[in-house]
């Protein structure tokens, strides 16, 4: 007979690949109005705010992949006004981590974060 340890109260966080390959797509997802940054990921998983979501982010011409610990700090649902794409809201941690990818987003988006042009974002 073999016995198995009771499962965690607290699920472990999904982990999102997301691989970003062109500057109109990271404007597009990136969120300069949470503090410590964020990005929109696209899904039809099934989310809650408050979710801890585990993403490894690619950025356009960077090999590098950005480990990011973040949470789900809004859902667009299926069907939303506008013909928004379903998915959801990660906001980055307040660590430094997190601060150095926010400044190298916004390295990389330069003038863009200006711009007027639509997002998926808020």
């Amino acid at each position: 007979m073999s016995t198995t340890a009771p499962a965690p109260n607290t699920p472990r966080p999904s982990v999102i690949q997301l691989a970003i390959k062109e500057k109109a797509a990271l404007y597009a997802a990136y969120i300069p109005l949470f503090s410590d940054g964020g990005v929109f990921i696209p899904t039809t998983r099934d989310y809650r705010l408050g979710d801890d979501v585990y993403v490894l982010l690619s950025l356009p011409d960077d090999p590098q992949r950005y480990p990011v610990a973040g949470k789900v700090a809004w859902v667009t649902p299926p069907r939303a006004a506008a013909n928004r794409t379903q998915g959801v809201g990660i906001r980055f941690p307040a660590d430094e981590k997190s601060r150095m990818l926010k400044l190298k987003i916004e390295e990389i988006l330069g003038a863009h974060l200006g711009s007027e042009r639509p997002t998926q974002t808020i």
